[in-house]
């Protein structure tokens, strides 16, 4: 199993959220699977096969969490792939199930701030975050930072959560996501607050144009949005050509 370090220090700031991530580390794929009715994998195979049209060689998967992109990732064959995550308790887990799929040749996964990466510039293929954008303290300042670690004509692929905005389903789903998921997810995380903290994050976190527009403001050239299950998430697919570093 590969030893997992620690780069450049987490702020402190970042406490409260690294300490929820910590405490229902053990939990987290079971949840994942279980809230989502198991449709969390088949976005992270839309992400896989869009990726795989771009042949990466070098992968950095931000906000890695337990490892399951960054696993799945290594069926296109990248020579390598870094995981990163605040939550060193996440990174177990990872480490375990890479260690238990023989991938420690691929994947390495390390402590480490999406908005201070430990990298050089412009070392990266493509840079994916799953679900993690929303927990960046300051967007733009983690958008900046994968623009940066990119390499010319690089790609980031980025896999959020977003709100549906069409009848029925904007509806239901609402119910679903505001009252049904965080009454679940406590039962089950035992922890009262990350499964709130869920919808709460997600109904602040600018969406579509917004979004993009950001992406376009922090160094991102051309942006595309892919929405998926009726807009329950969305892939946003930033290019860079014209690096300022």
């Amino acid at each position: 199993m590969n030893e997992i370090k620690t780069y450049k220090r987490i702020p402190p700031e970042k406490k409260n959220i690294r300490a929820m991530f910590n405490n229902i580390a053990g939990r987290y794929d079971f949840l994942n699977h279980f809230l989502s009715l198991g449709i969390d994998s088949y976005w992270r195979w839309r992400v896989l096969k869009l990726l795989k049209t771009y042949h990466p060689k070098e992968i950095l998967d931000i906000a890695t969490g337990t490892g399951d992109l960054a696993i799945q990732m290594a069926k296109i064959k990248p020579d390598s792939i870094t995981g990163i995550d605040i939550a060193e308790e996440m990174l177990v887990i990872a480490n375990k199930k890479i260690t238990k799929k023989k991938l420690n040749n691929i994947i390495k996964v390390l402590i480490a701030d999406s908005e201070n990466l430990p990298f050089e510039n412009m070392i990266f293929d493509s840079v994916t975050v799953a679900f993690g954008v929303r927990n960046f303290e300051n967007l733009e300042k983690g958008i900046s930072e994968m623009c940066r670690v990119l390499k010319p004509g690089g790609k980031a692929i980025i896999l959020e959560f977003s709100m549906p905005s069409k009848f029925p389903v904007k509806q239901l789903y609402g119910f679903y996501f505001n009252y049904i998921l965080p009454l679940l997810g406590r039962i089950v995380s035992k922890n009262k607050f990350a499964y709130s903290y869920l919808p709460d994050s997600v109904s602040v976190f600018p969406q579509g144009k917004e979004f993009t527009k950001i992406m376009h403001q922090s160094g991102f050239d051309t942006i595309k949005q892919i929405k998926l299950t009726f807009g329950i998430a969305s892939i946003y697919i930033g290019e860079i050509s014209n690096k300022k570093y």
